[in-house]
């Protein structure tokens, strides 16, 4: 048998309780807060509202289904090869902007470039600290490049051009005859 509250307990309880909203006020018995009331209706909870459907990705994000699989397969030939090992990384941001210019100037469609692994997610910062700065940088380099608007997407590469260590820019083709 529960022990009856003190007259503090009771004052406390009521103080507490007061701020309760959406509740009818529970009869106590023995002067103790009631759980439920055993003839009580439970409401169902409603379900959730409905998402709205996904929106298409805007343009230029995505490419047509051949291009993927070949990428994702690895059976495409890069155009150019951009290696940013051993590059500081002012070195190699612009290293990167300059075989960007150069692929849009020569109208390649695929360039691979050779950034190096991102940590791994089980290491910190604190770790090795300057590890992975290049590839953590180089999306905001190329959305903040003059050539953004000729990039159609980014995509990991495939092993056989150097797997978590690399990414393929695949650009627009040039409107040119």
């Amino acid at each position: 048998m529960p022990r009856a509250l003190s007259p503090e307990e009771r004052a406390l309880w009521r103080r507490v309780t007061a701020d309760i909203r959406g509740r009818k006020a529970e009869k106590t018995v023995a002067g103790s807060p009631a759980a439920v009331r055993p003839n009580s209706v439970v409401r169902p909870i409603p379900p959730l509202p409905k998402l709205p459907p996904a929106r298409p990705a805007p343009h230029g994000t995505t490419l047509d289904g051949k291009w993927d699989r070949d990428l994702r397969t690895g059976k495409v030939t890069p155009d150019r090869l951009v290696d940013l090992h051993g590059c500081t990384l002012s070195q190699a941001h612009a290293r990167a902007l300059s075989a960007l210019e150069g692929a849009v100037a020569a109208g390649d469609r695929l360039i691979v470039v050779v950034t190096g692994r991102a940590p791994a997610p089980e290491r910190t910062r604190i770790d090795r600290p300057l590890r992975g700065i290049i590839r953590a940088s180089i999306g905001d380099w190329l959305r903040a490049s003059p050539m953004a608007g000729r990039i159609a997407a980014i995509r990991p590469a495939h092993a056989r051009h150097g797997g978590a260590g690399a990414l393929y820019i695949v650009l627009r083709r040039s409107d040119r005859p």
